[in-house]
């Protein structure tokens, strides 16, 4: 068992089984991961620009979070489709372009929202590593397109 969360009701437990189960599971794992992005970019969104007390320019690096935050939670949902269509959901360059973009996300969207909010920078070449990231998952979904099913 790989990973486990808490989808409809029911514990459900995410492991390469190679069978529609698989696929059904894989799909819901980016479609809760791609809704729970856009949820927190629409309330990040609302509260920089409504309740964010600080100057202009940290603001627009916070909202700036707020972009690429609802833009990949939205390729989230391209990949939870993807994975929904290809074979048994197994495709491994879709696998690492959800996971790239969810960490890419939170490390770039995360540091642009503390550094706007507080101007601190918590951890180090954080953003440019979750930029990394985000590129990479759409390298991954561009090479999606030469892998057979």
């Amino acid at each position: 068992m790989l990973f486990a969360i808490h989808l409809g009701g029911e514990l459900t437990w995410f492991a390469s089984s190679g069978t529609a189960e698989f696929r059904d599971n894989t799909m819901r794992l980016w479609l809760f991961f791609a809704g729970l992005n856009g949820l927190i970019a629409v309330a990040a969104g609302a509260y920089g620009w409504h309740w964010l007390q600080v100057d202009e320019g940290p603001r627009q690096i916070f909202m700036m979070g707020v972009d690429y935050q609802m833009w990949h939670a939205l390729a989230l949902l391209g990949v939870a489709w993807l994975a929904d269509r290809r074979h048994r959901g197994r495709s491994f360059t879709l696998s690492l372009a959800g996971t790239t973009f969810t960490l890419g996300i939170l490390l770039f969207s995360g540091t642009l929202y503390v550094f706007g909010a507080t101007g601190a920078i918590l951890v180090p070449y954080a953003a440019p590593t979750g930029g990394f990231l985000l590129v990479f998952g759409w390298l991954m979904v561009l090479l999606g397109a030469f892998q057979r099913d």
